[in-house]
């Protein structure tokens, strides 16, 4: 069965994310076309993609490829996630601040140009260890498509790097956050998060991929509990509302076609009808808090790793057979 995955971006939090992919590769059922990844997102989508590109060296039997990338997939992702644990909280806050305490109050007043000249992330140096960004560029048509998104600092607009123009720089503009990390230069561009534009952007899964299923794994929180009162809260708040708004206009716009599709008033030649699925970590993840994306222990994100894997499978119990046959993502409520 074919199937997309769209990959939400949300800090640490994304080690939930690779529970359940872990879960869905360890299945075996699915052939994955399109990846579509922002932030953590991205890192989950290369490494799972780099994954089938080694395999795609290893046999050209289809079967035998998809077994081995599927194993390979998980193992990558597991170097990797655990690389971020030996990183600890360098990962993803800011990283001079936690490396040097005495510049932990002078960040309030620098900017990321300013506190951190050098640009060091040493996230980016894990990435490209365990990413060969060359191979997974001139892979085969095997190999899962990777879309990730970045924000184009100029135009506030959304930027989707694929194919060619796939990189460790793009991975990382696409996790770049503008207090924590200078932009992200690409061919003249400056780049910040994807999750401003596209967290993750849909459409491109929607029109260079042939699938018609796509699975998002989302790890922001939608709904929330009663209304924030304190300041940490309602920054906590405000940000998960940010970080969702340009994914709720997609499912949007997906809804608002289905119906014109389902109602005649549209050429199902020309439009397709995307079938949403959804595992919700954000509803999981909820009670962490929105400081907690920052915290990268290895102890917790192996907690995280299983919440992942117990969603994952929960949802292959009750929706793998949904896949090719009808949404499972109520999207007019959820939309």
């Amino acid at each position: 069965m074919r199937l997309n995955l769209a990959l939400q971006g949300g800090g640490s939090h994304g080690a939930f994310t690779w529970g359940v992919l872990d879960a869905l590769l360890e299945d075996g059922r699915f052939e994955f076309e399109g990846l579509s990844g922002t932030s953590a997102g991205a890192m989950n989508a290369v490494a799972l993609a780099h994954g089938y590109a080694r395999a795609a060296t290893q046999t050209t039997d289809p079967h035998e490829a998809r077994l081995v990338g599927a194993a390979l997939a998980r193992s990558t992702l597991t170097r990797l996630w655990e690389g971020v644990g030996s990183l600890g909280t360098l990962s993803w806050g800011a990283p001079l601040a936690q490396a040097f305490p005495a510049l932990q109050m002078m960040t309030q007043w620098l900017s990321p140009a300013q506190a951190n000249p050098l640009g060091i992330n040493p996230l980016r140096s894990l990435l490209e260890r365990e990413v060969d960004f060359e191979l997974l560029c001139s892979a085969s048509k095997a190999v899962p498509k990777v879309f990730v998104c970045a924000t184009n600092v100029s135009t506030g607009r959304g930027e989707i790097f694929s194919g060619s123009r796939l990189s460790a720089d793009s991975v990382m503009a696409s996790a770049c956050l503008p207090l924590v990390f200078k932009a992200v230069e690409i061919e003249g561009e400056r780049y910040w998060d994807g999750g401003y534009s596209g967290n993750p952007a849909l459409y491109p899964l929607i029109y260079q991929t042939e699938c018609s299923d796509i699975l998002l794994v989302q790890i922001n929180p939608i709904e929330h509990l009663g209304v924030p009162d304190t300041v940490p809260e309602i920054m906590d708040r405000m940000n998960e509302v940010t970080f969702n708004a340009s994914l709720l206009a997609e499912l949007r716009a997906i809804e608002f076609v289905r119906r014109l599709l389902a109602e005649g008033k549209l050429d199902p030649r020309r439009y397709k009808d995307v079938r949403m699925h959804r595992i919700d970590g954000g509803s999981v993840l909820a009670g962490l808090g929105f400081a907690s994306k920052a915290r990268a222990d290895l102890g917790f994100l192996r907690q995280l790793f299983a919440l992942g894997r117990t969603a994952g499978l929960q949802w292959l119990s009750a929706h793998q057979h949904d896949v090719g046959v009808r949404a499972s993502l109520n999207l007019a409520h959820n939309a």
